[in-house]
C-alpha cells in the first residue's frame, strides 16, 4: 500500500500521525509525509511587505515545516515499512490532491481540521476540498486507533467501491465490521395535522417501509461477502435521517471509524443538494473513510 500523511504540526495532524501508526499496514507499505507551505497574502499597515515575507519569517515558517515532517516521520518509522518526507509549496488542497496522485496512493491521511500553530502562514482548512479532489480514497482522523469498522452502505456504486476497499486492503483483515443500511423514512410526527396532511405524510411512511426488505437484502447480503472474504462483518438496518444513524451506529458500536462511499458532488451542487458523507464528517466523533466510484483495493491494481 501507498499512503500519504498530510501533517501541519496541528493537533488534529498529530492525531492522524498517530492513526497511522496504529495500524496494522502490510510489510512492504509505503507512507509519505507531507507538509504544504502555502502562498501568503499581502499584509497592510505598518507591516505591509508586498505580500513577500522577510527573510526571518520565511526561514522560521520553513525550518517549523521541516522539524513537523521530520517528527512524524520519525514517529512512522517501523521495521517493514518505507517512510518517506516531503515539504512542498502551493495551495494547500490542490498540492496535496496532485501530490497524492503523482505519488500513486492508494490511501491519503489528513486530519479534520488542519489548522497548524501559524495557521495563516500553513496549511489551514483543507480536510473537506482534499475529501472531493483527491485521485483515492480519503481517511479523515479524529481517533489514534483502529478497532472497530461501522460500514455504511445503499448498494450505490460507491458504497460497492467502500466494500472492495473493506475486503481487499489487508489494514481491515482482523477488524468487527458493522454493516449498516438506513431507510431514510418520513416519520409521522404529529397526530395534530390537517386530515388531507396526515394521510399524506402516513402514505409516504407506508412507501418507505415496504423499503424496509430491499435495505435488509443490501446489508446482510454485503456482510455476507465481506465474510466470505474473510472479514468478521454482521448487519443492521435503522430508519431515520442517514447521516445522523451511521454517526449514531458508530458511538453505539465505539467504532473508531466510519467507512462511506460518496458521489463526489463539489461546488454548488454539493451546497444544493447536500452529502450524506459531508453531514458524517461534520457531525462524527470517529475517524471517518470516504471512498469514490473505481476505487480499487491494492492487491487488485494492474
Amino acid at each position: 500500500m501507498r499512503v500519504i500523511v498530510a501533517v501541519d504540526g496541528s493537533g488534529p495532524a498529530a492525531d492522524a500521525v498517530a492513526l497511522v501508526n496504529a495500524i496494522a499496514w502490510p510489510n512492504d507499505a509505503m507512507l509519505r509525509v507531507i507538509g504544504v507551505i502555502e502562498p501568503t497574502l499581502p499584509m497592510v499597515g505598518l507591516f505591509d511587505t508586498g505580500g513577500v515575507l522577510s527573510p526571518e519569517v520565511e526561514e522560521s515558517v520553513t525550518a517549523y515545516m521541516h522539524d513537523t515532517v521530520r517528527g512524524a516521520v520519525d514517529r512512522l518509522r517501523d521495521p517493514g515499512r518505507y517512510v518517506e518526507g516531503a515539504v512542498l509549496r502551493g495551495r494547500a488542497a490542490t498540492t496535496i490532491a496532485d501530490d497524492a496522485r503523482d505519488f500513486g496512493a492508494d490511501l491519503l491521511v489528513v486530519g479534520s481540521r488542519g489548522h497548524g500553530r501559524i495557521e495563516s502562514l500553513l496549511l489551514g482548512s483543507v480536510s473537506g476540498e482534499v475529501v472531493d479532489h483527491a485521485p483515492c480514497p480519503v481517511l479523515v482522523a479524529r481517533t489514534t486507533k483502529l478497532d472497530r469498522v461501522v460500514f455504511a452502505t445503499d448498494g450505490s456504486p460507491s458504497a460497492r467501491a467502500a466494500e472492495r476497499v473493506l475486503a481487499g486492503w489487508p489494514i481491515f483483515a482482523r477488524l468487527p465490521i458493522r454493516v449498516l443500511s438506513v431507510l431514510d423514512v418520513v416519520r409521522p410526527w404529529t397526530t395534530d395535522l390537517l386530515p388531507t396532511m396526515s394521510g399524506l405524510v402516513l402514505d409516504a411512511y407506508s412507501a418507505d417501509a415496504r423499503e424496509a426488505a430491499e435495505h435488509e437484502r443490501i446489508a446482510s447480503d454485503t456482510a455476507a461477502r465481506l465474510r466470505d472474504s474473510d472479514r468478521a462483518a454482521d448487519w443492521e438496518v435503522r430508519a431515520g435521517d442517514p447521516a445522523a444513524e451511521i454517526i449514531a451506529v458508530a458511538q453505539d458500536q465505539r467504532a473508531e471509524l466510519a467507512v462511506l462511499g460518496s458521489r463526489g458532488h463539489t461546488g454548488l451542487a454539493r451546497i444544493l443538494l447536500g452529502s450524506v458523507a459531508r453531514n458524517v464528517l461534520a457531525g462524527s466523533t470517529s475517524s471517518v473513510l470516504i471512498v469514490r466510484d473505481g476505487t480499487v483495493a491494492p492487491d487488485d491494481q494492474g
